[in-house]
Parts: C-alpha cells; structure tokens; sequence
C-alpha cells in the first residue's frame, strides 16, 4: 500500500490534471461525484454523510477509569495521530470527547449504546479491555460501525486461530494487538525452555481477559510436558490474597502466573512473601501489568512479564512517517511524560488505520463527503502488509491485525518503569 500522505498527494495531484482537462464536464463521467466509483463499499450496511463544515466523526472508547492504566495513554497517542494524519479529502476529522469504559463489561455496554445511538461515528479506537469488548462489541458492530482495539488480546474476541471463531467474535471487530494464544505459548516455552519449570500456579479474575490468559497459558504449558498444580479465582477487587495463596501452596509449585487486575496484582506481590511454600517462587505475570501503577510497587521488582516486543526499530507508519522514535519523542514534548503502559504503538496504528478505511470508502457529493460502511470494514477485512509502527499488519477473517511479535520481559527497577518494558529476556515470533 502506498503511504496516506503520498497517496493524498498523487490524488490531489491527478485530480488537478483531470479538471484541467475537463474543465466543467460532470454528467459525462467525471465531476463532483468522479470519485464514486474509486471509493469501496456497496451501500448494504448505510452511508454517513458530512456536511460542508462538518467534520467526519470517530471515538474513542478506553478505560478512563477502573483497574486498568493504559486508557488515558492510548488516548493521548490517537489524538496525535489524528493529528499527523490531517484531513480527509478535505473534511477534518473529530475525535469528540473520550468515553470511558471502565475496563468493565457494564461500562462496555454502556459505552456500546453510547456509539450504537450516534449516527454520525463511524468507527472507534478501543476497547482498552476485553471484558469492556465483549459487551461493546456486539452493540457497535450491530449499528454497522466498526471496533478497531489496541489492547484487547482475549481469543474470545477472534478466534482460536484454527480457523474457528470464537464464542464473543462479531463482524466489524478488529485489533492490532496480538491474540492471547501467542502470548500463553510465549510465556509456557519461556517457563519450560528457559528455566527449567515443572510446575506453576495460577490466579486469575475470571474475566475475559484474565480467564483467557490463564486457561490459555495453562494448555500451552501442560502440551510440552509442565504441569499446572492449582488455579485459583478471585474477583478483581479483592485485596486479600492470603487464603488463595495457601490454597495454591499446598501444591509446591516453583512458580506463579497471574495475568490479573492491578487490584490483585498488587495484593499478590505484597502478600506472597507471607505464605510459607510461595515466598521464593519465580514469579510472572501478563501484559495488564505491565503498566507505570504496577511496576512502580517495590514489591513487583524481579518480576517476569509478558506482552507486545517493544523493540520497533527503524519501521515508519506508513499513513503519516512517524518512526516509534518519533512518536515517543513528541508525546514527551506534548505531555510531559513516557507513555505509561505498553500499546501505545498499537493506538496509532489502529489509529491511522481507522482513519485509511474512512478515505477508501469515501467520496465527494457536491460539497459533502459520503462515507459507505460497508466500505470501512471491506477495507480493513483486505488490510495486507500495512506497515505500522508495530511492523507489517495484516487482517485475519476474524479481526486479528497484530504481528506476533511477544516479549518477555524482566522488571529490575520500580523506579523505571519504561525500561522494564524494553528490557526484553526472551522473545517469541512463531
């Protein structure tokens, strides 16, 4: 694919030569509606029209609020990549004002109606969480927008990447971040072929996200040959640890994966080292902890953490030529700060992918931009080595967009958490 700003470029360049030519010719062929024909989509799920004026409309719906840190981040990269990307044939671009989800399945739902009820969104960037997605999901698809996420991994989502999908898939959901499967197998061969582990323990919240990444671990771990002594469930909230950690003790286990709520998380850390039997085991978590809030704690340092390779090199987004160099160095300038959780490069890809299907499916009308639907998702369902920030995106028949690319992680310094993230022990490409 060319890259958007190249691709505009020619457009406008072509167009320019073409009314040359043309002059005020329109009924025979080209003139204010020459662009019908190029643009995809074939009207079966509606079109949005945009006034002169008015700007073309997209949300985003991330976790605000609740047990989870990487909303707030994820918003802050889509609005700058909105902003790299710049106009659609001429018609800004609006990302209103954020909704908050509260990594929850209410505030899924609520956040679903929210964008089901308003004609005018087209698409949206989120959710942050996959308990949040599950409920959202179904309400922003079933309004015939689509649901771009840059962090829900459940393989609930997509499918079970044999061809099948899975129970919480619905038509016009995609992500760039990568399916849980990989991530399980990526922290089940680190375990096994890095370190020797026979035997682990699990906790988890029961929730889509956690539940996935446990019972999938769990499989990837006992296929080559460990055994999982325990799985232990507490809700998200809960912040007394101690009865589930001598329940899981009991099986001697020489370490522990809870991929849970920073909620949990933090009482597990905390209160590991009061269980006899737990206190030294290895300990390991998933990419929900891999945020500023968790890794800050003392306690969490020595820690083993699995997610996306951060290690993006030299790769440019190819809508806006952003380098991850770049983009780090002008949200520093823009907002003081690092990113504070891991998807961040996966924000702005789903950003500007988002924003890649709405000019494929739109096409001037007089003096207003006409946005076919079905035209967005045909877009992104033959989305083919788009080269992000994250690398070469390309989109499964169920929504999968990420790159398979996992990282393990070692967390040597609470001080630093944006050098845990990068500090990368084993890597997994299948």
């Amino acid at each position: 694919m060319a890259g958007g700003a190249d691709r505009r470029a020619a457009a406008l360049s072509i167009l320019a030569v073409v009314s040359l030519a043309c002059g005020a010719c329109s009924d025979d062929g080209i003139g204010d509606d020459s662009r019908a024909d190029d643009a995809l989509g074939d009207g079966s799920l509606g079109v949005v029209e945009v006034g002169p004026g008015e700007a073309i409309q997209i949300r985003s719906v991330l976790a605000l609020s609740g047990d989870a840190s990487s909303g707030p981040t994820n918003e802050k990269v889509v609005r700058l990549a909105v902003g790299h990307y710049g106009t659609i044939q001429g018609f800004d671009v609006d990302l209103g004002t954020p909704i908050d989800e509260g990594c929850s399945p209410e505030g899924g739902e609520r956040a679903g109606a929210e964008i089901a009820a308003d004609a005018d969104v087209i698409g949206v960037i989120g959710t942050t969480c996959s308990a949040a997605a599950v409920t959202a999901a179904p309400l922003v698809t079933g309004a015939n927008k689509v649901m771009i996420s840059p962090s829900n991994t459940s393989p609930r989502l997509t499918s079970d990447q044999s061809g099948n999908p899975s129970s919480d898939h619905h038509e016009g959901y995609y992500r760039t971040a990568d399916n849980d499967l990989y991530q399980a197998a990526a922290m089940a061969q680190f375990l096994r072929s890095e370190n020797g582990v026979d035997t682990v323990a699990v906790i988890h919240n029961g929730d889509a996200y956690t539940q996935s990444l446990a019972e999938a671990f769990a499989a990837s771990f006992e296929e080559i040959g460990g055994s999982v002594t325990g799985m232990g469930v507490v809700a998200g909230d809960e912040t007394d640890l101690v009865p589930t950690l001598n329940a899981l003790a009991g099986g001697s286990p020489q370490a522990l994966f809870f991929p849970v709520s920073e909620t949990v998380g933090a009482a597990v850390v905390e209160q590991l080292p009061e269980v006899p039997g737990l206190d030294g085991v290895l300990r390991l978590s998933g990419d929900g902890l891999l945020s500023d809030a968790f890794l800050g704690l003392e306690e969490s340092q020595g820690m083993f953490l699995s997610g996306p390779n951060l290690n993006y090199g030299a790769k440019a987004n190819e809508s806006t030529g952003r380098h991850a160099a770049d983009l780090l160095s002008e949200y520093e300038d823009t907002y003081g700060t690092t990113p504070e959780a891991a998807y961040w490069a996966h924000a702005y890809d789903a950003a500007t992918l988002l924003l890649e299907a709405i000019e494929a499916a739109s096409h001037t009308d007089g003096e207003s931009l006409v946005i076919d639907l079905a035209g967005v998702r045909e877009y992104l369902d033959g989305v083919s080595g788009y080269i992000g920030i994250i690398g070469s995106i390309s989109c499964d028949d169920f929504g999968d967009c990420g790159v398979r690319r996992i990282a393990v992680v070692e967390h040597l310094d609470s001080g630093n958490p944006a050098a845990t993230r990068s500090n990368t022990v084993y890597e997994y490409n299948p």
